[in-house]
């Protein structure tokens, strides 16, 4: 960055390179896409994800319903519908599988395998699951503020990339322009090199 701050004494400065103020001028416009740019791809970014979630999560709620039903008995291993509403965002909750029945809303009798927060899993215990419009299982609604964080990360790790980005661009850039800058350097040591030291050489 000590060359953007020297952009304004280069110009004035009669030995400085033209390479030297082209790598100032890419530095600082690589500095000006980090800090305007970037934040507001970012902000972009995250609207347009909460924008889109929050279509999902009125989409899931009106999709998806909490619908009664009773606890048949406990089951092996874990299932990846959760019956209780907290049970996805209770950190210390620990799950419980086990088979319940329900009814759909055409009235047949269903029975699947769910996931519970509850202590309470004897035989005959009610508890809630998520079903769906036909009465199949389904996973628990986003809520509006999971929705709302997956839009922050998502606006962060979208300026955090284009800031990424701008940097390894703006590093290549004067990548080649010093590769430039060294290939002519030898063009012009090769042409003056067998010469050089010879006292009257070129006169």
């Amino acid at each position: 960055m000590r060359a953007v701050l020297g952009i304004r004494r280069w110009r004035r400065n009669p030995v400085c390179r033209p390479t030297d103020r082209h790598e100032a001028w890419v530095a600082l416009t690589a500095l000006l896409l980090m800090l305007i740019a970037a934040p507001v791809l970012g902000w972009k970014a995250g609207a347009l994800t909460d924008d889109s979630l929050r279509r999902t999560v009125r989409a899931q709620h009106e999709q998806r319903r909490l619908t009664p039903a009773v606890v048949v008995r406990a089951a092996s291993g874990t299932s990846r519908f959760a019956q209780d509403p907290e049970a996805a965002v209770t950190e210390d909750s620990m799950q419980r599988s086990v088979v319940a029945d329900w009814v759909a809303p055409d009235g047949t009798a269903r029975r699947g395998t769910v996931s519970t927060a509850s202590t309470k899993t004897a035989p005959g215990t009610p508890i809630d699951v998520w079903t769906d419009d036909r009465g199949d299982l389904v996973m628990r609604p986003m809520d509006i503020s999971a929705a709302h964080t997956h839009a922050v990360l998502a606006g962060i790790g979208a300026a955090l990339l284009a800031g990424g980005l701008t940097e390894s661009v703006r590093r290549l850039v004067v990548w080649r322009m010093r590769q430039r800058r060294y290939a002519r350097l030898d063009r012009a040591w090769a042409e003056v090199g067998p010469d050089w030291g010879r006292t009257g050489t070129g006169s």
